[in-house]
């Protein structure tokens, strides 16, 4: 992937701050079926990683830069539905703007040998066969490990190697240990790091109608803050966001989303793959800190996807804690946003997922 000129000046900012200065979870899928900028680059130390690779993956770019989450929507349309749904926000989020520090992303060296799996039959063809890369010392979400014992928890299982990016919902290795135990997961996508899923061809993304790692089948990690990229005050992605299911329209989503798990009610509140805008009219200067103001430019500049279904947060690695309080933005109230224009709304239960599941 050919990095553009502003990833070459944000790499060197980062590295810069490499070492930073010293400072509850989503709903997972839905529990019935259960300006340009390139990828983010991370360092192991600082972003929630485990460093199992020559490289730690301080080189990776997540997806090319031609990617929905990457470009500037400062400027696009806001979404004609807006005025209704966001009287459905009227009373806020559920919560208070809070960042969510739950998850950890796995780098593997090439090394690092895949394992194959469990999931229910169910979850054909929407979600991947192939066997994971599992590094030692790594973890799930929520764990200290690879063993996931709650049935209720999300447990996403985040893992680079090469130009793959491997993404589960509820993995677990019983006991916890990388090489032993039985390995399970309810649902896995493979993504092509080399591959722009979200521009208009048939089918979209990994296929309309499929589910995924989460409840909207996008990926997570590069749409997670990330502890090297606030301390640089240079986020160039766009979030994801988890907010309550009766606030999310339980017929129609959009793209980049595919697929849904709300229980609101169609055409009034907000759908899955929603792209929220903090308004240009924010004051950022109003918030407290540096890091807190680089959140808020970067929500004005990229915004934040409708992922999943839980409590209002927006997704970060485990160590953002370091620079920044979770309550940080704390202020932003749903007034402060709009939707930038969805597009079509396509019909959850008109779709049928067709593709080919990876087995290898």
């Amino acid at each position: 992937m050919r990095p553009h000129l502003g990833f070459i000046a944000g790499l060197a900012a980062l590295l810069a701050c490499s070492s930073g200065p010293s400072g509850g979870s989503d709903g997972g899928m839905d529990a019935s079926m259960s300006t340009e900028s390139g990828g983010d680059v991370t360092t192991p130390s600082d972003t929630g990683t485990t460093d199992t690779g020559s490289d730690g993956g301080e080189s990776l770019t997540a997806f090319p830069s031609t990617s929905t989450m990457y470009q500037d929507i400062s400027g696009a349309a806001v979404d004609s539905q807006w005025a209704t749904i966001s009287q459905e926000l009227a009373g806020g989020w559920g919560n208070n703007f809070q960042l969510d520090p739950s998850f950890t992303v796995l780098y593997a060296d090439p090394s690092v040998a895949r394992r194959s799996f469990t999931q229910p039959m169910s979850a054909l063809p929407d979600c991947d066969t192939a066997p994971v890369p599992i590094p030692q010392g790594g973890n799930v979400e929520g764990y200290p490990d690879y063993d996931c014992p709650n049935a209720g928890d999300d447990c996403h299982l985040l893992v680079f190697q090469g130009t793959r990016l491997y993404e589960m919902y509820h993995g677990s290795i019983t006991g916890g240990q990388a090489t032993g135990g039985t390995f399970t997961g309810s649902c896995l996508a493979v993504w092509d790091l080399t591959h722009d899923y979200w521009q208009p061809t048939t089918p979209f993304s990994r296929g309309d109608g499929c589910n995924g790692a989460d409840a909207a089948d996008l990926p997570l990690s590069p749409l997670l803050l990330k502890k090297a990229e606030i301390a640089a005050h240079l986020i160039t992605h766009a979030m994801r966001f988890t907010i309550n299911n009766p606030l999310i329209d339980n017929t129609y989503y959009v793209h980049p989303a595919t697929h849904l798990g709300g229980s609101g009610t169609p055409m009034v509140t907000i759908p899955y793959g929603a792209r929220l805008r903090l308004k240009s009219s924010f004051d950022v200067t109003t918030l407290a800190t540096p890091e807190a103001q680089a959140v808020a430019v970067a929500l004005q500049t990229y915004g934040m996807f409708l992922a999943d279904g839980g409590n209002f947060f927006v997704s970060a690695t485990t160590d953002i804690t370091d620079v920044i309080d979770t309550h940080a933005l704390a202020a932003l109230v749903p007034a402060n946003f709009e939707m930038v224009d969805g597009g079509t709304r396509y019909d959850f239960h008109q779709q049928t997922c067709t593709r080919t599941s990876i087995s290898n």
